[in-house]
């Protein structure tokens, strides 16, 4: 009984835990220019990302991320969301009420078959929160971007709809490196102020 008490309280545990990380902050200096590239960091209430413009600040995501990779190239905006996640839980679970518990066990216990998903998008849309960098802060934001694809394998892996889309990523996944962590990790890559961990999407966007 003594053992089934804590394995029960190892959730509450892992909360806390996750509170305390996403409170305390790395890079606490940083300070948004007032002027600068505008990004977006978004959620869906469950998965954060990153919205990047296509074109701006020096970068052209188009080579390495293609209209002609989608289901419509027709879709494809100005601008582009990009997330990163387990590989079995972003193509099984396209919604949550579809997460089955195999899948969810499968991807908190440890994978390292883990994908970069890249939505096409008009405008930013969902909880989008802009924050403004400088030139040398987004180059180094999507440098760290650019370094979670696979590079030894970039085929296109068809989305949930038809401008979002799939690739091949580097990363272990796990109960601690989350797909929120992934946000929090490329932000402070960067030089942004963020959480020290952040495994939930409120971890992350509590600072923005």
């Amino acid at each position: 009984m003594r053992l089934l008490g804590w394995v029960l309280l190892l959730p509450l545990f892992y909360l806390a835990a996750g509170a305390i990380g996403g409170a305390i902050p790395r890079n606490a200096g940083w300070q948004e220019p007032a002027d600068g590239i505008t990004i977006y960091v978004a959620t869906n209430g469950f998965h954060t990302g990153l919205v990047l413009p296509t074109r701006g600040g020096g970068v052209d995501w188009s080579p390495i991320v293609p209209p002609k990779d989608i289901a419509d190239p027709r879709y494809a905006g100005r601008w582009l969301w990009f997330g990163w996640g387990e590989r079995d839980f972003y193509l099984n679970t396209p919604s949550w009420h579809e997460l089955s518990p195999g899948t969810a066990v499968h991807a908190l216990t440890g994978s390292d078959r883990t994908l970069m998903h890249v939505d096409h998008l008009l405008e930013p849309w969902g909880d989008a929160r802009p924050i403004r960098l400088t030139s040398d802060q987004y180059r180094r934001l999507a440098a760290a971007i650019r370094a979670s694809f696979d590079p030894a394998d970039h085929r296109p892996i068809r989305g949930y709809d038809v401008a979002d889309v799939f690739y091949p990523a580097r990363g272990h996944y796990d109960g601690f490196r989350t797909c929120n962590w992934w946000t929090g990790h490329i932000l402070a890559e960067a030089g942004i102020r963020v959480g020290a961990w952040t495994p939930f999407s409120a971890t992350v966007m509590q600072w923005f």
